[in-house]
């Protein structure tokens, strides 16, 4: 009796997923910024579309930023004090958990932190997120534009 084409799965997208060679190659990446780079920071982001991140890496073209695949960044750097790249790194890559990313530069402490101290940039709210002042509409006719 033949089978039945009923109970299959089909996905309907036409995506490949990044295999194990993917992320060998990501592992290399942080592991050759950890040598090349002379510090490293950790960032989160709330509420960060992909283009104002953009803008940013335009902006620090000198330095390179990892923005997810945790897991994959942790193995990197070592989850274990046997385990870790350098000195100290199981310590930064225990603590790669949420929306953090990784910044690789040689540009000093104070200017990384004055620079990213200064910079913000406005955007449309997401879904979910508290307005920061109350509107108050009165009742009575309005004239639209």
């Amino acid at each position: 009796m033949p089978k039945s084409k009923r109970s299959r799965e089909y996905t309907l997208s036409q995506t490949r997923k990044k295999g194990v060679e993917t992320k060998k190659q990501l592992l290399q990446e942080v592991r050759d910024c950890v040598d090349r780079y002379s510090n490293i920071y950790m960032y989160a982001v709330e509420n960060m579309r992909n283009s104002n991140l953009k803008d940013v890496r335009s902006q620090w073209k000198c330095s390179r930023f990892f923005f997810g695949k945790n897991r994959v960044m942790q193995c990197a750097l070592g989850l274990t004090e046997a385990e870790e790249y350098k000195d100290g790194l199981h310590l930064l890559a225990k603590s790669l958990q949420g929306s953090v990313g990784l910044l690789f530069t040689n540009k000093s402490t104070d200017e990384v932190e004055k620079w990213f101290s200064l910079f913000s940039q406005e955007d449309y709210a997401r879904a979910g997120f508290v307005a920061p002042r109350d509107v108050c509409i009165r009742r009575g006719t309005y004239v639209y534009m």
